[in-house]
């Protein structure tokens, strides 16, 4: 087995990979405890590679050791983003820094330094999936608390079908505004114009600051939720975009575009 260049080979097999196996497990029960468990696991997948002892699944082999490891330390694998990802995304820097570091005598310093920054890079994706799916959290119970104070029937019925909107919405970073259409048709059946219908609910819910949209090219637009909006919307604002809902049968997909969509 190979990794990286220039080309390097583990142990032979037989007595030297036994030998080395041995010496690298009382390692681990002596020497590798002086040091970080972020560092130990590191370590213990750099030295599988290395030795190459199995046919196949040695990478993974490794990667299972050093996931085992930081489970020890701490991260665990219902609160962790796993290191295979970073290795698989950064696979030619993952390559070149084993054989670096097999060139330079097992010197781990610089495997040791690329594995680091892939648990800091983890770990920040981590930080911001939790701070994403808390402002979820926090925009859904704003958007529930303001939409169920609607009073009249027409009003709670044109509420309900922007609240689906915004379901789905929060289910998906980014969705095209005709397939976000597919998926809720179900809810305007009943109208006369349904479509009509459609394209108010989201000019409303752009009014309120609730979604926003890209537009790529001149008949494409990319819908996704504000997720700033629960911190910046007030009840003034909300009852005066609320109050003043469009009734028009024609209408612009978007007011503030130029673009005219007749339905």
């Amino acid at each position: 087995m190979i990794f990286g260049a220039p080309r390097h080979r583990g142990a032979e097999g037989g007595a030297e990979c036994e030998i080395a196996f041995q010496q690298l497990i009382l390692a681990v029960q002596t020497n590798f405890l002086a040091h970080d468990e972020l560092v130990q696991s590191l370590a213990f997948h750099y030295h599988i590679g290395a030795m190459h002892p199995f046919l196949d699944g040695n990478g993974r082999t490794a990667r299972a050791v050093e996931a085992l490891i930081l489970q020890r330390a701490g991260l665990r694998d219902d609160m962790f983003i796993a290191m295979s990802n970073y290795y698989y995304d950064a696979k030619p820097k993952y390559l070149e820094s084993l054989s670096n570091t097999a060139a330079s005598g097992h010197d781990l310093t610089e495997f040791v330094i690329f594995g680091l920054k892939g648990i800091c890079q983890q770990c920040e994706r981590l930080r911001t999936a939790i701070q994403t799916e808390v402002s979820k959290s926090l925009y859904r119970d704003v958007m529930y608390n303001l939409f169920n104070r609607l009073r009249t029937q027409r009003k709670r019925v044109i509420a309900d079908r922007q609240i689906q909107i915004l379901h789905i919405l929060l289910g998906t970073d980014r969705i095209e505004f005709e397939a976000l259409y597919d998926i809720v048709e179900k809810h305007y059946q009943q109208l006369k114009k349904p479509y009509s219908a459609y394209i108010r609910d989201l000019n409303n819910l752009l009014r309120l600051g609730a979604i926003s949209y890209d537009q790529p090219d001149e008949n494409l637009y990319i819908l996704s939720v504000r997720l700033e909006w629960p911190t910046q919307i007030t009840e003034t604002k909300w009852f005066e975009v609320m109050n003043t809902l469009p009734k028009a049968k024609t209408y612009k997909l978007f007011q503030e575009d130029d673009t005219d969509y007749e339905v």
